[in-house]
């Protein structure tokens, strides 16, 4: 018996339901209950209770026993999913972005604030451990050379850590001996040179009467006998004690950094894995490298700015040629401004000792010394060390003096630069990271 299109016939399970152009299907294996079938020109498609087309491209509900959430309880739910999608529409438009960034921005912004207020707290510990982390990425290649040679790790290490601290013992000797050896005669030079600069003074144009310069006279003696220079003193014994206590620190961090610092950064890393493992590895390998040849490199130039300016010191017949040279090679450490501050002094103390013709001729040489090592040996000494901007180089400076002072101006930059050069190894050996990778041919 034929059965129309528009009906539909209850069949019962245990009969084989058999599909226009598909084989018999046993519906026996489906459970208990009716299952209605509609019957077509096509063909049969069978459903089940629900009414759910149960065809070969259909998939069977899960048969979790949960029965559908009255209509009440959707309508109370709707509502809130309603504001929830409200709430997504708000901070998803233009500005909504922009408030959240500001927020990402802000709370960034309060993490370095509170790390930075809690160094500055810290200066006596925070900065011994900052400078020995330079100095061991400095000596680091000596260590290493030491145990490719068989030499044990701790023999090699106790080598580099002493014959750093015998160098900066003798520069200290040096310059003690020097001053001391020529106080005197430095003495009588300057009183020589400030008469000398006191006629100087009376044949400019303008008028300058003895009585004034008397009353500076007066004025600088009465500041040296005056208890402001106890209290200096005071203050310089606190700073001299502050100094000591640090510097003990700073020995005893290098030599662990000199001994174990691949092991500590291996600690450090243990939280990572894969390509998170494999960026702090290049992260730290490139700080490192960057530190140590920043370190090296301007040691090399400040070693021939030194030696150059102490010449020429010695042939003009200016006093403390040593300490001077040793202020010279300190300076060095402070891009821009170093060499300029050494200049002046070097010029001050022969304006004073042994005139002011002398004086030019020494600024001179100070400045020929600067050219010629900033145009042929920096190039060659310091390569990709130190790719920085003058204008970030001089940002960095500021900071770092206004946060720690001097310490900080020598600090700021090799700092910087070790920054710069992990965003260059950020996602990748040549792969910079996203932020700071060339997006397009810049032609400016």
């Amino acid at each position: 018996m034929a059965v129309p299109a528009s009906h539909a016939v209850i069949v019962a399970r245990t009969q084989p339901l058999r599909v226009s152009g598909l084989l018999p299907v046993d519906v026996s294996s489906l459970g208990p209950g009716p299952v209605r079938t509609s019957v077509g020109t096509s063909g049969a498609r069978r459903t089940d209770e629900g009414g759910q087309a149960m065809g070969l491209f259909s998939r069977r509900a899960p048969r979790s026993g949960r029965r559908p959430a009255p209509a009440q309880e959707l309508a109370g739910r709707a509502p809130a999913q309603h504001e929830v999608r409200g709430a997504s529409r708000l901070w998803s438009d233009g500005f909504g972005r922009v408030g959240t960034r500001s927020l990402q921005v802000l709370a960034v912004i309060a993490v370095i604030a509170v790390l930075g207020f809690v160094g500055t707290r810290l200066t006596l510990v925070v900065i011994p451990v900052l400078i020995a982390l330079v100095l061991a990425a400095a000596i680091s290649p000596l260590v290493s050379l030491l145990r490719r040679r068989g030499v044990p790790s701790l023999l090699a290490t106790w080598i580099a850590l002493l014959t750093l601290v015998a160098l900066l013992a003798g520069v200290v000797w040096l310059v003690v001996r020097a001053v001391v050896d020529q106080w005197d005669e430095l003495q009588s030079q300057a009183l020589d040179g400030f008469d000398s600069l006191q006629t100087y003074i009376q044949d400019l144009p303008f008028d300058i009467s003895e009585e004034q310069i008397a009353s500076v006279r007066d004025s600088a003696t009465g500041l040296l006998q005056s208890s402001a220079v106890g209290s200096g003193a005071l203050a310089g014994v606190s700073q001299t004690a502050d100094f000591v206590t640090g510097f003990f620190i700073m020995i005893v961090v290098l030599f662990f950094f000199l001994k174990d610092g691949p092991a500590m950064w291996e600690f450090l890393l243990r939280p990572f894995e894969g390509r998170a493992y494999e960026r702090g590895l290049r992260v730290g390998d490139a700080t490192v490298g960057t530190l140590g040849g920043y370190v090296r490199g301007t040691a090399i130039i400040a070693v021939v700015d030194a030696v150059g300016i102490g010449i020429g010191l010695a042939i003009m017949g200016v006093p403390l040629v040593v300490p001077l040279s040793v202020l010279v090679f300190l300076l060095a450490f402070i891009p821009l401004v170093g060499a300029t501050l050494a200049g002046i002094l070097a010029a001050l103390v022969a304006l004073v000792a042994v005139g002011p013709v002398e004086a030019l001729v020494v600024v001179g040489i100070v400045v020929a010394v600067n050219q010629l090592e900033g145009t042929f040996l920096q190039p060659v000494v310091m390569g990709r060390t130190l790719r920085l901007h003058p204008l970030v180089i001089l940002f960095a400076l500021t900071a770092g003096t206004v946060l720690v002072g001097i310490t900080g101006a020598v600090l700021a930059v090799p700092i910087a630069a070790s920054i710069w050069r992990a965003t260059q190894v950020w996602d990748g050996p040549d792969l910079p990271a996203r932020f700071v990778r060339q997006k397009r041919a810049e032609t400016v």
